[in-house]
């Protein structure tokens, strides 16, 4: 079993940033998982926000792109979300998710976080 915790959620305005935080910690070897972030409002479908490989590579969300940085920490097993230039429209529970990686193959279960709440309002 794979647990998440996520962290470092809260109310900020508009043009400010934060930093998310998300440890890992069970039955993982954690640079072994390609990790991801995703956000929901209520009444829409989780999105995916940014994610990074075992091998460090990133992708984003063309909304976020150039703002969110993703970026993670093998020895600590945690992987950070970096939000900068936050717009209303970034307001969501963020969660944290984890899935076993092989090469280009991401397989098995799903992990989740429990969320953080992100508010972004003046």
């Amino acid at each position: 079993q794979v647990q998440l915790v996520e962290s470092g959620g809260g109310l900020v305005q508009p043009g400010e940033s934060l930093r998310l935080s998300c440890v890992a910690s069970g039955s993982i070897f954690f640079s072994r998982y390609a990790m991801s972030w995703y956000r929901q409002t209520p009444g829409k479908q989780r999105e995916l926000v940014a994610s990074i490989t075992s091998g460090g590579s990133t992708n984003y969300a063309d909304s976020v792109k150039d703002r969110f940085t993703i970026s993670r920490d093998n020895a600590k097993n945690v992987v950070y979300l970096q939000m900068n230039s936050l717009k209303p429209e970034d307001t969501a529970v963020y969660y944290c998710n984890a899935k076993r990686q092989l090469g280009s193959t991401w397989y098995g279960n799903d992990y989740w976080g429990q969320g953080t709440q992100v508010t972004v309002s003046s």
